[in-house]
């Protein structure tokens, strides 16, 4: 198999320090020292409808992101996504899409919903251009930040600037999952109108999520969460921004490990791996082709060697083993063949080293216990 891939340009080091010392220093803006070190408050409060802390670090977020407003929900990313398209869409709208599987649960709201996707390919801009003319009762567009086939480069800020000069009024809501923290920009920072990620991807708690983008758009969504019980509440709103704290740096440190795994695994480090891509799938993540189909039996024994099988939030403050696990959902819609020979590994918190011993043993033990023998002159590794 060959193929090329397209990942994300991830911050360095230095940049990602930039967004640390940024970000905290944001945070003494908007805070007296004495409210850091508490856990928050709770409750309605009267006038704004949600803890005073919670408010407070949605003004933060907004600051540090250069947005109009922010907003803390519930549901991860998959709520923030499932309200921001509540803020402009109704069901029977259209919205436009990229011609590639939808992420699963953006899917599923979108089903639930009535909302019809009408496909295009973003890399081409007669194509998005024809499908926006075709399409008048088109609604809004939604972009994943991160690539949803191995063979899409399309570049964010370049495909919002094209959306704009053919219509300018479509709402356009980013999902940057797994790019928040890790690209240089986010989609609300390049003239989208909403960018929802999930804050447990980014080491908060479990089921928050943040909206970032136009006024009007939140204050709807606000209103759609007027409950007590759909507030984010202070603790769990002071939680996700100590963890946003610690992302970029912890993400930074990641991305160099996958640099230099691509590096050894494609200088021969390692028998019976063809080779191996970084790509963003759906986080960026190393993906390895064997020479032989062997992909679920190199699972099964990475497993018994300390790797993670399978995500908890993918990239959430409980996962710090390297994470051994098949191949996208979305890439595998786009090419189910790569179940057999293929394998992604997200290093989270772990070393170089730890990752090549227990992919070494998992491939030779994987390739011992094939069932089916080599022919006689066969060699098993090529």
């Amino acid at each position: 198999m060959s193929m090329e891939t397209y990942p994300l340009d991830s911050l360095s080091i230095e940049e990602a320090m930039y967004r640390q010392f940024k970000l905290v220093d944001v945070m003494t803006r908007h805070f007296r020292g004495e409210e850091l070190l508490s856990l928050g408050d709770l409750g309605v409060v009267k006038g704004i409808n949600k803890p005073r802390f919670t408010k407070k670090i949605e003004e933060t977020l907004a600051d540090f992101f250069g947005t109009e407003k922010a907003m803390l929900v519930r549901g991860a990313g998959t709520g923030a996504l499932r309200f921001g398209f509540m803020s402009f869409l109704k069901p029977g709208d259209e919205i436009l899409v990229h011609d590639a599987p939808i992420y699963p649960t953006s899917k599923t709201t979108l089903e639930s919903m009535g909302i019809l996707p009408i496909y295009t390919d973003f890399h081409d801009s007669e194509q998005i251009k024809d499908a926006i003319l075709k399409h008048p009762k088109l609604k809004g567009v939604l972009i994943q930040h991160t690539r949803q086939k191995i063979e899409d480069h399309y570049d964010l800020a370049e495909t919002i600037k094209k959306i704009r000069s053919i219509h300018s009024d479509l709402v356009i809501i980013t999902d940057d999952n797994y790019a928040a923290m890790k690209a240089e920009k986010i989609g609300a920072q390049v003239k989208a109108d909403l960018s929802t990620f999930s804050l447990f991807k980014l080491l908060g708690p479990e089921g928050i999520g943040v909206i970032l983008g136009k006024n009007d758009l939140i204050e709807k969504i606000e209103k759609l969460n007027y409950s007590g019980g759909s507030q984010v509440q202070g603790y769990e709103a002071l939680e996700a921004l100590r963890g946003l704290i610690y992302a970029p740096v912890m993400l930074a440190i990641q991305a160099s490990v996958n640099d230099q795994l691509v590096h050894s695994l494609n200088n021969g480090a390692i028998k019976g791996v063809k080779k191996a891509y970084l790509a963003n799938a759906q986080s960026k993540v190393l993906l390895v082709e064997f020479v032989k189909p062997i992909a679920e039996k190199v699972l099964h024994h990475a497993n018994e060697l300390g790797a993670a099988p399978h995500p908890v939030g993918a990239e959430s403050k409980y996962e710090f083993a390297p994470m051994f696990y098949r191949v996208s959902g979305t890439f595998l819609s786009a090419d189910p063949s790569l179940a057999k020979k293929m394998i992604r590994i997200n290093p989270l918190r772990s070393g170089p080293e730890t990752i090549l011993r227990i992919l070494n043993i998992s491939v030779h033990r994987a390739i011992e216990n094939l069932s089916v023998n080599p022919s006689k002159g066969d060699d098993i590794y090529e």
